[in-house]
């Protein structure tokens, strides 16, 4: 496939060869179709499918619980659970595949094509996006039985350590994460998650930070400094789960951007080849050779395509590419898909835009109300009962 007449983040109109699922050529002037099944034109702005370095795929359909600045995660999960108990336990009857499901769509949705999922190993054998899970997962220090065993378990030295820490504003999150660096005696790879009370000098010892601002001030009101931090570890971006923020991910960096600490670049890199250098991924660049995850949005012509970039919402993507193949497609390009079997994808309304989205999300939302009848999205199908 051709993608003529896309705009990348450094301004430059080009025109990519994607072949195998890589990107086989990048050139200056439309390239014609020759060895490629179909060349599609477009005025858009394009880049790297984004990085989701943290998410709980098996908890976004949740509402947000808690309705109060906690001083800490361990303050926060005693109280929904007294407080919204059958909030908790309505979704939880709804199968973990079927929940999985969704966090998946939720992503895709977004432009998402690669996803860190932290807890339990997916299920759902879904290549929509890519799941990267090759990670020991610790919760945190409070929440993880036998962690210290756990950390320093021989057998995954090779392993990076991923875990939720510091996740608080007084004295114990940080006690926290002194008590995890004085147990890491194996000296593992550590990735930490949220990070608030993070200082300079205990950044040194991990490898990266996985900031989740938006999650952060619902929780605490307040979230990791990472413009201090950043010179210490490398930072990369994260939305948890709907919990404790929104579904749209574009939201999520629209106020982390709004906090000033990191430059535009910066960010944009979080979200793009720092985290694929992280995770020692072949995605997160434009560039040959590397996994086609690339996602083209509405180029705004009165915009530099940075703020282009930042300005994004799920109902801009015109097209998200995974792995060189489509995932969704806005409706304004149906007539150029000739060489795709439509029947494989559903029509969807994102806001007052009509998306279609590989695999059956009409069906999907249909089964998950079986089990929670007034389970909410924010996409719908005209027919669905509920839109």
């Amino acid at each position: 496939m051709i993608l003529n007449n896309v705009q990348l983040i450094n301004g430059q109109t080009v025109s990519i060869r994607v072949k195998e699922g890589k990107i086989a050529a990048i050139s200056d002037v439309p390239l014609a179709a020759r060895d490629c099944p179909q060349a599609m034109f477009f005025n858009g702005l394009i880049f790297p499918g984004l990085i989701n370095s943290h998410d709980h795929l098996d908890f976004n359909l949740f509402p947000k619980l808690g309705t109060q600045k906690y001083a800490n995660y361990t303050e926060w999960g005693r109280h929904i659970h007294q407080a919204y108990a059958e909030e908790i336990a309505a979704v939880q009857k709804i199968p973990q595949y079927l929940r999985e499901k969704w966090g998946i769509y939720k992503n895709l949705l977004c432009g998402v094509t690669t996803v860190v999922n932290h807890g339990e190993h997916q299920i759902t054998g879904d290549k929509l996006l890519s799941i990267f899970e090759a990670t020991q997962d610790l919760h945190s220090v409070h929440f993880e039985p036998h962690w210290k065993r756990r950390l320093n378990n021989p057998l995954k030295m090779l392993v990076p350590v991923a875990i939720h820490t510091g996740e608080g504003t007084d004295t114990a999150a940080r006690h926290e994460v002194e008590q995890l660096i004085s147990w890491n005696l194996l000296h593992r790879k550590l990735i930490g998650i949220h990070g608030v009370a993070l200082t300079p000098t205990l950044a040194k010892s991990f490898a990266a930070l996985v900031w989740c601002p938006q999650s952060n001030y619902f929780l605490l009101g307040a979230t990791a400094p990472v413009q201090h931090l950043k010179k210490h570890t490398r930072i990369l971006f994260g939305t948890d789960s709907t919990l404790t923020g929104d579904w749209d991910i574009w939201a999520h960096v629209r106020t982390a951007r709004g906090t000033g600490m990191l430059k535009d670049e910066e960010l944009y890199d979080a979200l793009t080849h720092k985290a694929a250098e992280t995770w020692r991924l072949n995605c997160g660049r434009i560039a040959l050779g590397w996994d086609a995850d690339l996602v083209i949005v509405k180029a705004r012509p009165d915009s530099a395509p940075l703020d282009n970039f930042y300005g994004t919402k799920p109902e801009d993507i015109l097209m998200v590419m995974h792995k060189g193949s489509i995932r969704l497609f806005d409706q304004s390009l149906y007539h150029q898909l000739t060489d795709i079997s439509r029947n494989e994808f559903g029509k969807l309304y994102v806001a007052s835009s009509i998306k279609y989205v590989q695999g059956d999300v009409q069906g999907l939302m249909a089964e998950i109300r079986q089990y929670k009848a007034d389970a909410q999205f924010p996409v719908y199908h005209p027919s669905d009962p509920a839109a």
